[in-house]
């Protein structure tokens, strides 16, 4: 819901209609109080890491067991298209 309210903001304020944006970003701050706290960079980082080394992940193919480790406790926390890049680089440097 929250990624929908962002989405309209732009749209609004691209068709200069600043009073739906304004309604919209209200919306937007009552549900992102409603948001689990989100993970810094450092937090997912070091749960990657951790991750990888359980897994005993040796490349990119072992992407999967790697994901499968981190996503239940990065889910909703941190956003998992930027974590699933975090884990290819760091494969990809293994």
């Amino acid at each position: 819901m929250l990624k929908q309210r962002k989405d309209s903001i732009s749209q609004y304020e691209a068709a200069k209609r600043q009073d739906l944006a304004d309604a919209e970003k209200f919306e937007a701050a009552v549900l992102a109080g409603y948001m689990p706290q989100g993970l810094s960079a450092a937090e997912i980082e070091a749960i990657v890491a951790t991750a990888v080394a359980e897994s005993g992940a040796k490349g990119p193919a072992d992407m999967g067991k790697v994901i499968a480790l981190v996503k239940p406790q990065l889910a909703g926390r941190a956003d998992m298209g930027e974590v699933s890049r975090l884990v290819k680089a760091k494969l990809a440097g293994a």
